[in-house]
């Protein structure tokens, strides 16, 4: 079980659209969902396994590395 709670603006198009097409708002919200997964999920997976391999350093640590500190 997943409970969202989504902007009211967002919340008031889900809800105009479920009673204008006479579908629930979960539909929509796994259709959703799944189209997000279906368009982006190997690239979160290969992004994730990047920073696994480089882990991200701040713009300090970044300087000190490339001897750019002041």
């Amino acid at each position: 079980m997943l409970a969202v709670r989504l902007p009211e603006m967002l919340d008031d198009r889900l809800t105009a659209l479920s009673e204008q097409t006479h579908r629930s708002k979960s539909f929509y919200v796994k259709q959703a969902i799944q189209d997000y997964l279906d368009e982006h999920e190997e690239h979160l997976l290969a992004l994730s396994r990047l920073e696994k391999k480089n882990p991200r350093i701040d713009i300090e640590e970044m300087e000190r590395r490339l001897d750019l500190e002041d």
